[in-house]
């Protein structure tokens, strides 16, 4: 099945890969499905199923004007689960895909789900107030916003650099790398590339880490830049029962590509 439509009737553009226990990965902006290229390897070659999806607005999916809210994020998740039907699925969020996750679980709850993979991700809280000090100030995102309004093309290029760690990594990922995800990257649309900013910049999901009530691995590097660890990995830990931290000392964000074999087996030894 390559499309699943979505409430609203938005085309969600899926590959629904293998045989065996579901794994459905959940992509980080400004990507698309596709950035989980070594996970999906690893998970098909050790038996299990692999469902990866472009989020509305990103990849091959449809590109409507408006819905991008976690709200709506999370019911496309679930049109995806529904449509194919899945059952003991394990979800594995990373960034932006972390939001959806939890999002789901608040809306949806968990009869579908067996575990939980938070790499990355934006749950907790990023932007900075009275309640979340160790959070983003506003202004970062709003100079997101400005430039790629102004330039999308040229802040892919140098938020990608800042995304691997290059120049702060002794391994830092190939050009080949760098120039793969930028293609992945300007697939996107322009308004929800401009739109999910504010959606993982300021959507606070504190209160959807009450509605975790399965296993759940939450992955992170201290070195992440883009997400810090503070308001987001090390709070959902802390907030979701019985969770287990991992950290990943000196990793950027883009840990899917920088540590792929640290990762792959960390996600194996959990999914098994």
């Amino acid at each position: 099945m390559a499309y699943i439509e979505a409430k609203d009737g938005t085309q969600l553009h899926v590959k629904d890969m293998g045989q065996g226990r579901p794994v459905v990965l959940i992509h980080g902006w400004p990507l698309t499905g596709d950035m989980f290229e070594y996970q999906t390897v690893a998970l098909l070659e050790a038996g299990f199923r692999v469902i990866t999806y472009d989020r509305r607005g990103f990849g091959q999916s449809g590109h409507p004007a408006t819905g991008y809210t976690y709200d709506v994020f999370a019911d496309d998740l679930a049109a995806v689960l529904d449509g194919l039907d899945l059952k003991d699925v394990s979800l594995v969020g990373f960034s932006m895909g972390g939001g959806e996750i939890a999002r789901y679980l608040s809306r949806h709850g968990a009869s579908r789900i067996s575990r939980a993979v938070l790499v990355a991700s934006v749950a907790g809280y990023l932007l900075k107030d009275e309640s979340n000090p160790d959070g983003v100030d506003a202004s970062v995102f709003e100079d997101m916003k400005a430039q790629i309004r102004k330039d999308r093309f040229a802040f892919l290029h140098s938020f990608s650099k800042s995304f691997y760690g290059v120049g702060l990594l002794s391994h830092p990922v190939s050009q080949g790398v760098l120039d793969w995800s930028f293609v992945l990257g300007v697939m996107a649309s322009p308004k929800a590339t401009i739109d999910c900013v504010d959606a993982f910049g300021k959507t606070d999901f504190r209160p959807d880490f009450k509605a975790f009530t399965i296993p759940t691995l939450v992955i992170h590097g201290t070195g992440d830049n883009t997400v810090p660890i503070d308001p987001t990995g090390r709070a959902a830990a802390k907030a979701i029962s019985g969770a287990r931290l991992v950290e990943y000392e000196g990793e950027p964000h883009g840990l899917f590509a920088t540590v792929p074999d640290r990762l792959n087996k960390d996600l194996l030894d959990f999914l098994r």
